[in-house]
This record gives structure tokens, C-alpha cells and sequence, in this order.
């Protein structure tokens, strides 16, 4: 049988209600939901719209202004960048499908290290925090690089979408730049 999903109503006061737990929660106990991998959706009270997505995204907002932000200005900003480019889904899908693959190796490590030092170790604990510490400068120039190629790969596609777009529509008669320039 498949598991309920938790729902969690946002009243007009800005105050997020728990129908599981019948009382009131915060923002800080959504995201203990999020990372006990709790199925949960947050609708507005009034409307019943499914909000659970602006919940996630001020959680992300609190994280990165308090404390180590995951995110530079330039990601960020190269990011809205994509909203409203026609690589936009595409764009999501990537991130996606990189961040799961990258939680399933980070999971996959844990498994590994659990194996040979025991499921209550510290070393077992501290393994992958030891592993980014020596393999960082690796991991982060290697990414670097993937994401230059990466780079170059989207940069070259949108080059040959927009050749083909003229290609496409150059037999209609569009007033072009020259001719607008005579008049």
C-alpha cells in the first residue's frame, strides 16, 4: 500500500499547520520533513493550490542566507538567465538527474564505508567528509571541467537551433534589418 502523503496547510497568517501531527510547524520542521525523506505536500488553506514548491524554495532561501551558501551569485544569476530560454525544461531535467546522481554515489560511499568500519562508526561517519577533504580539489576541478564542456555543448546547440530557426523561416518574407534601414 502505498504511503500517504503528509498534508500540510498554509493559513493566510503565514502559519503552516500540520494535519498528521494536528499542531503547528515551522519552516525549520519542513525541512526536518525534507531530509527524513518524508512525503509531504503544503496547499493553501483558502485555495487549495499545491504550494509545496515556494515552501522548498524559501527553505533553500533561509539556507543560503544563513550560514555556508551552496550557491554563488554568478550559478544564480546564470540561472534565471535559463527561465524563459527554450533550454529552460531541459535545464531543470539536467540539474535533476546530476543532483540524483550524485546523492546515489554519496549514498553508495556510505554503504561501502557502513560495510568495512560498521553502521555506528565514526569512521564510517566521518568517511565522506575525509574523502571530500583530500578529493575536493579533484572532484571540484574535474567538475569544472564537465561543467565547461557541458558548457560548450548547450552553447553550440542553441548556436545550431538558432541556425535552423532562420534556415526554417528565411523563405517567409520578414522585413529584415536592411530593408527596415532603406525606408
Amino acid at each position: 500500500m502505498a504511503e500517504a502523503i503528509r498534508l500540510i496547510k498554509k493559513y493566510p497568517n503565514r502559519r503552516l499547520y500540520d494535519t498528521v501531527s494536528s499542531c503547528y510547524i515551522t519552516l525549520a520542521d519542513v525541512r526536518d520533513l525534507v531530509l527524513a525523506q518524508d512525503s509531504f505536500q503544503v496547499v493553501d488553506a483558502k485555495s487549495g493550490e499545491d504550494i509545496t514548491r515556494s515552501i522548498l524554495l524559501q527553505i533553500i532561501l533561509e539556507e543560503e542566507s544563513g550560514g555556508a551558501p551552496m550557491f554563488t551569485s554568478d550559478l544564480l544569476a546564470q540561472m534565471i538567465r535559463f527561465y524563459g530560454n527554450a533550454i529552460q525544461g531541459f535545464m531543470g531535467r539536467y540539474l535533476e538527474n546530476n543532483i540524483k546522481a550524485f546523492s546515489e554515489m554519496q549514498a553508495k560511499l556510505q554503504e561501502q564505508t557502513s560495510a568495512l568500519y560498521g553502521e555506528n562508526s565514526p569512521m564510517s561517519k566521518d568517511m565522506w567528509t575525509q574523502f571530500l577533504n583530500f578529493q575536493g580539489p579533484a572532484m571540484q576541478n574535474m567538475m569544472g571541467t564537465y561543467m565547461e564542456q557541458t558548457q560548450r555543448m548547450f552553447s553550440q546547440m542553441q548556436d545550431q537551433i538558432n541556425s535552423q530557426a532562420r534556415n526554417m523561416f528565411s523563405a517567409f518574407p520578414f522585413a529584415s534589418d536592411e530593408t527596415q534601414e532603406r525606408k
